[in-house]
């Protein structure tokens, strides 16, 4: 009994991780409709996990069921992108300006292990690794302030933008990836100095910077 329960948590993760990256490579397209037995055949398991995962994702608000038929990836307006940046913005900012000249050297090392995950992931064109290493970075420093709430409900933002809008995304290795790589490291130096408002302004650019590359559209748009 536990080694089963062990096999269908994996299953159900893996599948998750599958569906996600399918998303993110635009191979699972917002507006169709998807079966979970469909996705299931593909990936060599049953529909089972699959179905898990895809309730997760319901969850998250990444995709949405359809009675009967299966789930399709919902679709994002700029609006919603707004909305979701404004809120990241909100907590992100101010909570990681309070940590300027406090972390410890075992989350200095992280943070810019997380950086040098980035590049790789940039040289090597992998936009899901890339995409990976950024959460890392972000939630690392969530982490540091001490909310738990705070870290989940982020990186709940996170699902349902960094997985839209990818197709516009100025290419891995390329001048957005580039720029943003930058905006990380001024960021992770300005934590080492003593200036709390210069980590919020640097951090409130980067967002909305985020924003605007991976909508395709100008920062300031």
């Amino acid at each position: 009994m536990s080694l089963r329960q062990i096999e269908t948590v994996s299953l159900r993760a893996q599948a998750l991780s599958a569906i996600r990256t399918g998303i993110v490579l635009g191979e699972i397209k917002p507006g169709v409709i998807y079966s979970a037995p469909s996705i299931a055949a593909q990936l060599g398991v049953s529909p089972t996990p699959v179905r898990e995962a895809m309730t997760e994702l319901a969850a998250e608000g990444v995709v949405t069921a359809v009675r009967n038929k299966g789930f399709r990836i919902a679709e994002i307006t700029d609006g919603d992108l707004d909305e979701i940046f404004q809120l990241r913005v909100m907590l992100e900012a101010p909570s990681v300006a309070q940590l300027t000249g406090l972390l410890d050297d075992p989350t200095l090392d992280a943070l810019e292990g997380a950086i040098n995950s980035m590049k790789a992931a940039s040289e090597r064109q992998d936009l899901v690794g890339y995409l990976e290493a950024d959460r890392t970075f972000h939630l690392t420093l969530l982490a540091r302030y001490g909310n738990g709430r705070l870290v989940r409900i982020v990186d709940r933002l996170r699902e349902q933008t960094r997985l839209h809008g990818l197709p516009n995304l100025i290419g891995v290795g390329g001048q957005g990836e580039t720029t943003l790589i930058a905006e990380h490291e001024q960021i992770l130096a300005a934590l080492t100095g003593s200036d709390p408002n210069e980590v919020e302004r640097l951090m409130r650019s980067h967002l909305r910077h985020t924003r605007g590359i991976w909508a395709g559209l100008n920062e300031d748009a």
